[in-house]
């Protein structure tokens, strides 16, 4: 890529891509270690992971999302060129 714009664009996307992975997974985890203590018994230790992996996972998803959007508004933009 020779524009600079594109390259940077394209260098958030792929931040923006891990992110929403990374929060994903992260709820997804938070939501088995409480499946498995509403089964078995909820632990000091594993309420506190759930809560962090949910305070974390919000935290990585958030601003995922805003920038998800923004890339995607920026492409249709440059698409359609108007600008």
């Amino acid at each position: 890529m020779n524009d600079p714009v594109l390259a940077q664009r394209a260098k958030v996307a792929d931040l923006v891509s891990k992110g929403m992975r990374a929060g994903s997974a992260l709820y997804v985890i938070a939501s088995v270690v409480f499946f498995v203590g509403f089964m078995t018994g909820f632990t000091d230790t594993m309420v506190t992971l759930i809560v962090a992996m949910l305070i974390i996972g919000s935290l990585l998803l958030a601003p995922a999302m805003v920038f998800h959007y923004g890339v995607k508004a920026a492409n249709r933009a440059d698409r359609n060129d108007d600008w």
